[in-house]
């Protein structure tokens, strides 16, 4: 994370002799790692042209981190011997098309405003940060090359429209993987200016606040001072340095910066104390639950992109990585400890989006990097399933209580309608309004496509 307002106590080269340090400079660039260089687009703008994209439309992406047993929860087998099935039953949903597991109850009664894809693969590794980084961009990361995930994308190619970045992670980057990969969460190619804002702090603390986004109590006013006038060292820079394009755009991050450092809208958006207390109670007093609320109020107040981990790794605590020894949980662990968190959360945010009128143009996006073994392992758990598993999305044009694809009768490989991640992210590109046929400046300048060659978005969900 970036403190915009902390001292220079080191590093105290003087530039150009304005009594600014080097590393006030740096910073001055550095304002770019959270999106607000905004270069492609001011340049697009300049020169008349047109953003892609519906800009009424905005993406939630919830990542289900340690990779959720499908037949356990959405694509169950009741049919298949005790060791497939598993010890729950399924359950009458709000949708005559599908039913889920007796742990989601309250995805039950909204499952008219979601659907699910059973057919969701992949063929990268079966370790967590390959998943990761597959199903947040579409491609598998090869050649040194990193794809961009799908919010940076957004970012680049819609902007910003309000003083809150265009692209937030919540309520942290996600941690470890165990395979040593990039986890997909990054402005890849695309570069540092397209990387999200990231939290970096847990919404359901009774302390929570952002404090890079909003001066400190204790800054003084001439401190504040100082750093408004930071455009002085652009100004009193090299001739060369100051004619040119990165000095004047270095200016103009600097300005969106303190723009949304000192903003009302940005301060308002953050701050969870301003909904009633039934609101936050609805959606869970926890981290995951008080991230949803602050995603649905980011979107309100103009966020592009927002993805929401739902855990931060699969080594420090209770999630989704159901291997059933110690560490981890088993498949019973699962429904005391995690559906009913994640149960309440989702189902309170859809019902909360489509309350304020929010949710036709707000897609809210249930991905995970696996699902987990077919059958049941001597520990009581599931393991890592690369093979076969389901995702789901609500709003954003997407119609509710439909189903896309199936798997084979336990739930091992898919059966219908095939679906890659390549054509998982070009699903969202489809609803926030992009052609996933459409080119990027890749590596070397050279074009590269939003998706590859042969990826189609899930059209039978629109």
């Amino acid at each position: 994370m970036l403190d915009f307002l902390a001292s220079s106590k080191n590093d105290r080269a003087n530039l150009c002799g304005g009594g600014h340090s080097r590393r006030d400079f740096l910073q001055v660039g550095a304002l770019s790692a959270i999106g607000l260089s905004l270069p492609q687009i001011l340049a697009a703008e300049s020169a008349g042209l047109t953003k892609p994209g519906n800009d009424k439309r905005s993406c939630i992406m919830i990542f289900n981190l340690g990779g959720p047993s499908h037949i356990d929860l959405w694509d169950m087998k009741p049919e298949a011997p005790s060791e497939i099935r598993g010890p729950f039953n399924p359950i009458r949903t709000k949708s005559d098309a599908f039913e889920i597991s007796e742990l989601l109850p309250m995805h039950a009664k909204i499952a008219d405003k979601f659907s699910l894809v059973r057919s969701c693969h992949h063929d990268g590794a079966a370790v967590h940060d390959a998943g990761w980084q597959m199903m947040q961009t579409g491609r598998r990361f090869t050649g040194g090359i990193q794809t961009p995930h799908a919010g940076a994308v957004a970012a680049f190619l819609m902007g910003r429209k309000s003083d809150l970045p265009p692209f937030v992670v919540l309520p942290e980057l996600m941690g470890r993987g165990g395979g040593n990969l990039p986890n997909g969460q990054a402005g890849g190619f695309l570069g540092k200016a397209y990387d999200p804002f990231a939290l970096m702090a847990d919404p359901s603390k009774k302390d929570f606040r952002v404090p890079d986004l909003l001066p400190p109590d204790q800054i003084g006013a001439t401190r504040l001072d100082r750093r408004r006038k930071m455009r002085d060292i652009v100004d009193s820079a090299v001739a060369e340095f100051e004619a040119s394009e990165d000095a004047r755009l270095m200016n103009e991050n600097f300005h969106a910066a303190f723009r949304m450092m000192t903003s009302e809208q940005a301060r308002s958006a953050f701050d969870l104390t301003k909904e009633p207390d039934k609101v936050r109670e609805r959606y869970g007093m926890n981290r995951f639950g008080q991230s949803c609320l602050l995603a649905r109020r980011l979107v309100e107040n103009g966020v592009r992109f927002v993805t929401i981990n739902t855990f931060l790794t699969v080594f420090d605590e209770i999630t989704w990585d159901i291997h059933g020894s110690k560490p981890f949980t088993s498949i019973a662990g699962m429904k005391d400890i995690v559906c009913p968190m994640y149960d309440q959360a989702y189902s309170a945010l859809i019902e909360d989006l489509a309350d304020r009128g929010l949710l036709d143009d707000t897609l809210v996006a249930n991905l995970s990097e696996f699902g987990r073994t077919p059958k049941v392992n001597p520990a009581g758990g599931r393991d890592h399933w690369p093979q076969c598993f389901t995702c789901y999305f609500a709003g954003g044009g997407v119609k509710g209580g439909r189903v896309v694809g199936a798997s084979d009768p336990i739930g091992g490989f898919p059966a219908e309608r095939p679906a890659g991640p390549g054509d998982i992210v070009a699903t969202i590109f489809k609803s926030l309004g992009f052609d996933h046929h459409s080119t990027l400046d890749g590596p070397s300048g050279r074009p590269f496509y939003l998706t590859d060659l042969g990826t189609e978005p899930i059209s039978e969900l629109f």
